[in-house]
């Protein structure tokens, strides 16, 4: 079955209708059990004081969030704000200079933030995985690199380095873990781009650029070297037509999304609630599944907010960053699964697409899926939960290969061909509905808890079955054949369907 395989108009209005009366019901019962449990007494920790003058509490459950757009929204913003300034004069002065501006900001502003000790414990990391780039070992390069990436995450190599930085504010655990956790792995990349240069070295001052470039210090995301070299030496500082355009409508888009989910958090405590196992225990099953879904879709939405933001002032710096994340709206594959581009691109160049090749092979597969994965544990920081998430995630990304492997041979590939292009789409997008539920619980795992992830389990198989288990697939199969439709659309646009000869002789000269 191809993309391009069209459903009738009145199918495809169906699925839309059923999928917007879905959530809709979902969330008016997240909202019940919010407003009626608003003073409950687990929630005191997280559920806060909000829009006093609608006498309205809000869920604080998320640090990141919080910090992002309330606790520290003035640091935040004055540091961008003065990178923004000091980037725009040093483009109209001397653009052949300005990568070396980024560099010297960026080492000030972690200087004025962390510390002389915290800028020499990054500055002896990055000479480390510079000396042995020297050498020109891809695999020693790959083995010092984690080495080092795992002395952040086992002690007491943890304490001794954290003693590096000075002063004890809020923001320190979490600057400490951010700044050095994507040193590392910036470190890695440049390793492996000078190990693949034929001729030469590329000087530390390279490496320092591009680590200390302020915005993707702290928080990401990650930009491979070989993409930010180009782009940051790049003379040539004229914009595409409309290009500015463009950014500002993404920065009102960010900022719509921000007043979005600060409404959001006022009325229903998506975050809180999946926490209070005693209190999951009582509420329909609909707000257990709506809390699922909806936990994931806010993740995706952080995710891409505040990626969004450290990527419109790149955008100003004329870089191209990592993309947002794919919505999780939008997934029904393992393949396509991350909340993090940069991540992803960085794995799939020098892990996955390296040992897997084309992805068709079955142990290569097994052999990149289970390294990729094994970074990923070493990244997130090793512990029970990401042990279980990175195993399912594994384990999917690996049937899917070896489920569409086993459908391309008889007599399976014979019953597809002979049915219609339709019928074909209806029965793949059957299969792609269980599979997005076993995406959802996956990273539940991640983004949750553990129980968490088996209530819901036990809500949508066991004790909701047949009834709700048949109603949410339902309307899950609703959502992929939507999905489906969304992507045959850009595939149009995309490779526009070739003129028959006939309508061709038609058309005017």
């Amino acid at each position: 079955m191809g993309i391009k395989a069209a459903l009738p108009k009145y199918e495809i209005y169906f699925y839309n209708t059923v999928l917007c009366l879905a959530m809709v019901w979902a969330a008016s019962w997240i909202s019940e059990v919010s407003s009626s449990n608003a003073n409950r007494k687990t929630f005191k920790s997280s559920v806060k004081p909000g829009w006093y003058y609608f006498g309205r509490k809000m869920d604080t459950a998320d640090f990141e969030w919080m910090m992002w757009f309330s606790t520290f929204r003035e640091h935040i913003l004055f540091a961008l704000s003065g990178h923004v300034l000091f980037a725009k004069i040093c483009s109209m002065l001397a653009p052949q200079h300005r990568s070396l501006v980024y560099m010297v900001y960026g080492l000030l502003a972690v200087w004025t933030s962390m510390g002389w000790t915290y800028v020499t414990l990054i500055l002896s990391h990055c000479i480390l995985l510079y000396s042995i780039s020297l050498v020109k070992l891809r695999w020693l390069c790959f083995v010092t690199g984690l080495a080092t990436l795992a002395t952040f995450k086992c002690e007491p190599f943890v304490s001794w380095q954290a003693d590096f930085v000075q002063g004890d504010f809020e923001l320190r655990h979490v600057l400490f873990y951010g700044g050095c956790g994507f040193t590392i792995m910036r470190c890695i990349s440049f390793a492996l781009e000078n190990c693949e240069r034929k001729e030469g070295n590329y000087n530390i001052l390279e490496l320092l650029k591009y680590n200390f470039y302020l915005p993707f210090f702290y928080f990401g995301p990650i930009m491979t070297f070989d993409k930010f070299y180009v782009q940051a030496n790049n003379p040539n500082l004229a914009r595409k037509e409309r290009e500015m355009w463009n950014i500002s409508v993404q920065g009102l888009i960010h900022l719509a999304a921000i007043l979005v989910v600060d409404i959001l958090f006022h009325f229903m405590y998506i975050l809180t609630i999946p926490s209070d196992v005693k209190l999951l225990k009582h509420v329909s099953d609909w707000a257990v599944v709506g809390l699922a879904y909806t936990n994931l879709v806010y993740d995706w939405v952080k995710a891409a907010v505040m990626f969004g933001v450290i990527n419109t002032v790149s955008r100003l710096d004329h870089l191209d960053p990592p993309k947002p994340p794919k919505c999780i709206t939008m997934l029904y594959v393992f393949a396509e699964t991350h909340f993090d581009r940069g991540i992803n691109d960085w794995l799939c160049k020098y892990v996955y697409d390296y040992l897997g090749g084309k992805h068709n092979n079955v142990l290569e597969e097994l052999v990149a899926t289970l390294c990729t994965f094994g970074v990923t544990i070493l990244w997130l920081g090793p512990c029970q939960v990401v042990l279980i998430w990175a195993f399912f995630n594994c384990f999917g990304l690996n049937f899917e290969l070896w489920t569409a492997k086993f459908f391309s041979m008889e007599p399976f590939a014979s019953f597809e061909m002979a049915m219609s292009e339709a019928m074909s789409r209806r029965i793949r997008a059957i299969f792609n509905t269980f599979n997005f539920w076993t995406i959802v619980l996956y990273n539940i795992l991640a983004l949750n808890s553990l129980d968490f992830a088996k209530l819901v389990a036990k809500r949508l198989l066991l004790r909701g079955f047949p009834i709700t288990t048949i109603i949410v697939m339902f309307v899950t199969y609703c959502l992929i054949q939507v999905i489906k439709e969304r992507e045959r659309r850009q595939a149009l646009i995309d490779d526009p369907d070739p003129i028959p000869p006939l309508m061709q002789n038609k058309l005017p000269p």
